[in-house]
């Protein structure tokens, strides 16, 4: 089924970012990828491409229709070894757009189909290069923007992940096959396994897909950035709050109430993760149109976020009006991690801070469940007081183990849905176990776990859509 998935046509694309540059290059693969080239390309080193050594550059020219495009290099890497598998040539050129294109039209024009999206990282895979898993931690390579994210990427391309993949389904088709066993000679009082035996391997193996399942949490968060609502009454600083954290003037800043009509988003990097800042509109009753749909949007991310950041103002707590807006808000939390700012400290003494603190505290313990013990910090988001307080606050707030280089951690939405699916199995098998069950009613739900775990580096794989999918958000030469 795999070799019918893998196109015969040679393919060309850019590799490099698109715009222009110093220099650009230019990727083909193939089984007619040399001979292509060669059709364009000049070089007094060698009269044909067929001769050139794998892996070594050569300098020429590359013409197309009596005309010169460009001075460049070309490399040649045959097959097997290169990255798709088939043969693969580099054209490194200057990284004029105008150049690009006529390159790629020059090779179009001997043959070439251009790339779709991940198409060359396909091509490996269906290969053999890679693993599924692996040729998605390409992608997430590409994309990563803090060291966590590149860490982890790192860690799946190198092929620990599925290394721990593939030992996980060779135990279950040892527990499969004890059961298998067990029915095939249950009239000879044979005992390969008693129960007592297959729950334990049974009980090992749920430990450990439900410890990668968990761990979906802290790679999600990583891969994706955790969403921290700023949330608040009007004119309570959050703007200058999120201008504080960024350490630049991102969002509007005003004295006047209500300024912030819609939700701004902006993305920090925290100790190698990304938080995703959002700063919503000003709670209050409205007979605006434009601001009561602000507020109504502000609400809906508040409900999303993973963490919200309570915003006070200290200079308020004793107006009423202002201490029910800020009650009206606690029951939206629902059990959601937060933590609560006392703003404003920049206005007040020491000793009145800390009288503000206890106001505070009591107010907060009276709308909140009785376990609920909220962090109460200090700031002034306009003179910068307790930011750094505050960035280490963020991380504990969520309780994210920190990440090591050891750690196996599942960041694709992909293999937690897998793994969730082979959980149920084995937990079904399991109950079958202790209910008493016959195994040949058992050992289908163990082949739907194996099945869902081979998914995940693609040794089950057989569907085309499933592919496409995968290699739908991969950019364009790669």
């Amino acid at each position: 089924m795999i070799s019918s998935l893998i196109g015969s046509d040679t393919i060309c694309a850019v590799a490099t970012a698109p715009g222009m540059g110093g220099i650009a290059v230019i990727r083909i693969s193939g089984s007619e990828a040399i001979g292509i080239v060669d059709q364009i390309f000049s070089c007094k080193e060698v009269r044909t491409l067929e001769r050139a050594k794998d892996r070594t550059a050569y300098f020429g020219r590359f013409t197309h229709e009596g005309t010169m495009i460009d001075e460049g290099l070309v490399t040649c890497f045959r097959s097997p070894r290169s990255y798709t598998g088939e043969d693969v040539v580099e054209i490194s050129c200057h990284g004029s757009i105008f150049i690009q294109q006529k390159l790629l039209e020059a090779l179009t024009d001997q043959g070439c189909h251009i790339a779709a999206p991940g198409e060359f990282t396909r091509r490996a895979y269906l290969h053999g290069k890679m693993d599924l898993s692996r040729a998605e931690a390409v992608a997430d390579l590409i994309a990563s923007e803090s060291e966590a994210q590149h860490r982890m990427a790192l860690a799946q391309l190198r092929g620990g992940y599925s290394a721990e993949f593939a030992q996980l389904r060779e135990r279950l088709v040892y527990l499969t096959s004890l059961m298998e066993l067990e029915l095939d000679f249950s009239e000879e009082d044979v005992t390969f396994a008693d129960r007592t035996q297959l729950l334990q391997l049974l009980d090992e193996l749920t430990e450990k897909i439900v410890g990668l399942t968990e761990s979906f949490r802290l790679g999600n968060a990583i891969k994706r950035g955790i969403p921290v609502a700023i949330a608040g009454a009007t004119n309570v600083g959050k703007s200058t709050l999120l201008n504080a954290l960024l350490g630049e003037e991102r969002a509007i800043v005003s004295d006047i109430h209500g300024t912030t009509r819609d939700t701004v988003e902006e993305v920090l990097n925290i100790d190698g993760v990304l938080f995703r800042f959002i700063d919503t509109a000003g709670l209050r009753s409205t007979g605006d149109t434009i601001e009561a749909l602000g507020i109504d949007r502000s609400y809906e991310k508040i409900d999303k976020a993973s963490l919200i950041l309570v915003l006070i103002d200290a200079l308020r707590l004793s107006d009423e009006d202002y201490r029910t807006a800020v009650t009206q808000l606690l029951p939206r939390l629902k059990g959601k991690p937060f933590l609560t700012l006392l703003n404003k400290i920049d206005a007040l003494e020491s000793q009145t801070i800390a009288s503000c603190q206890q106001v505070l505290s009591t107010l907060l313990a009276t709308h909140l469940p009785a376990d609920t013990k909220p962090l109460i910090l200090p700031i002034s988001a306009k003179r910068g007081d307790g930011m750094e307080v505050l960035r280490s606050e963020l991380r504990q707030a969520l309780a994210l183990p920190e990440l090591v280089s050891t750690d196996l951690v599942v960041s694709n939405a992909r293999h937690h849905a897998l793994l969730t699916t082979a959980l149920h199995s084995l937990r079904t098998v399991r109950q079958g176990l202790t209910d008493g069950l016959p195994t040949d009613l058992l050992t289908p739900d163990l082949r739907g776990a194996i099945s869902s775990i081979g998914e995940v580096t693609g040794e089950d794989i057989t569907s085309d859509t499933v592919l496409h999918t995968v290699f739908a958000h991969f950019c364009i030469g790669k």
